[in-house]
């Protein structure tokens, strides 16, 4: 008789606490802005909370969807993400200085957010496909890093130095987990070195993210800049317990992106160092969980498909927090599930309800089941006996 598997069902829990929280936060941080830019407080919040429905409907389409399929479909699905990210560099829309937005009917897509899942599921294709040979340099990683390479290279032209930064790291941990050469990975970061300050040189608005927080580590200066100065008083303001749901003051139009790259701001001001930590806490679960859900997938793919999703996710939620706090340069990276935004809600539902689907096919979690064995006294009678 073949045994099903439940979900982990803590990784669940722990995502949809997350969007469910996002709606209060999420309306708390952007009920001033929305009410003079949109005319009505509840704007973002209805925006936010469609995002919501749809991520969660994501989560449970993607929880059924045999992950195999991926492994089998990566190249196809990068190669789709990089015309995108080609699209989103010709014809995608500019804001803030860079075209990082695809508008497709109704939707304004961000490609980067898909690019990098699609890059890290395909580099664990290629982990499983080439085995031994992922340490010859020429025959095993070098093919690898030009997928990296072509995917970062586009995603720094937006420009998006963060995201792009966020993608080569974890695709090179990835390669790490997967056993390639360390020596080949310190080769490609020394090698890296030069081509950041020739892009730091043409792009001054990154040289000033990274001496601003040189500054602010080393005491060199007191000018920590506006939106870091506005987020310490957020968190200032809240103290251990927090002013209160619906109470910021930071909001009022004094922290841009409180809704969104700084929403963990808000979070820090209304719910206090309680808030943040609870926060923290339920990505520890999602990653502690995510580990495991790898190490016990039944095939390679698997356990690196479900290292690279919980890589992804816990590392963009820390250094969203740790921006908000000084202590990483201020990026443009969501927390994901609880900043406002709709592509990184809906990938992320997509990718831990992958997560989700690995861990059903392994046997952490297996139903109870009646199986029929031979009784004792008579062949014919027959009992039954639970098993786990």
């Amino acid at each position: 008789m073949e045994r099903k598997n439940h979900i982990d069902f803590t990784t669940l829990i722990c995502a949809l606490t997350l969007m469910f929280m996002s709606l209060g936060i999420v309306y708390s941080a952007s009920a001033t802005i929305a009410a003079k830019e949109k005319g009505t407080s509840e704007f973002y919040l209805i925006q936010h909370a469609i995002k919501v429905a749809a991520g969660i409907v994501f989560l449970f389409f993607f929880m059924r969807f045999d992950y195999h399929r991926i492994q089998r479909l990566s190249k196809l699905i990068l190669i789709g993400t990089i015309l995108l990210l080609i699209a989103t560099i010709l014809i995608g829309i500019i804001a803030q200085g860079a075209k990082r937005w695809l508008n497709i009917g109704p939707l304004n897509l961000q490609p980067s957010e898909l690019a990098k899942y699609a890059l890290l599921f395909h580099l664990a294709a290629l982990i499983v496909k080439k085995g031994e040979l992922i340490q010859d340099l020429k025959r095993g990683y070098v093919p690898m890093l030009i997928w990296i390479a072509l995917v970062t290279g586009l995603v720094l032209l937006q420009p998006n130095f963060s995201m792009s930064i966020m993608i080569f790291g974890l695709s090179l941990s990835l390669l790490y987990i997967g056993n390639v050469r360390l020596q080949h990975l310190v080769m490609t970061f020394v090698t890296l070195i030069p081509a950041i300050l020739i892009f730091m040189i043409f792009k001054p608005y990154s040289i000033k993210r990274i001496t601003d927080f040189i500054n602010n580590i080393f005491g060199s200066s007191q000018n920590l800049g506006y939106q870091l100065s506005q987020s310490i008083i957020a968190f200032g303001n809240g103290g251990i317990f927090g002013v209160g749901p619906g109470e910021s003051k930071q909001r009022d139009l004094f922290l841009p992106l409180s809704h969104n790259d700084f929403v963990y701001s808000i979070i820090g001001e209304e719910y206090g160092f309680l808030g943040t930590m609870t926060i923290l806490f339920i990505f520890f679960l999602i990653m502690l969980r995510g580990f495991k859900i790898a190490r016990n997938a039944p095939d390679p793919f698997g356990r690196f498909a479900a290292a690279a999703i919980t890589l992804a996710i816990t590392t963009n939620a820390l250094a969203n927090a740790c921006v908000t706090v000084g202590l990483f340069p201020t990026t443009g990276l969501p927390m994901p599930f609880v900043s406002y935004g709709g592509t990184s809600m809906l990938v992320s539902s997509a990718v831990i309800g992958i997560l989700l689907n690995i861990s059903s096919q392994t046997d952490m979690n297996p139903r109870i089941q009646e199986i029929p064995v031979l009784g004792e006294v008579n062949a014919d009678t027959i009992n039954t006996r639970k098993v786990y």
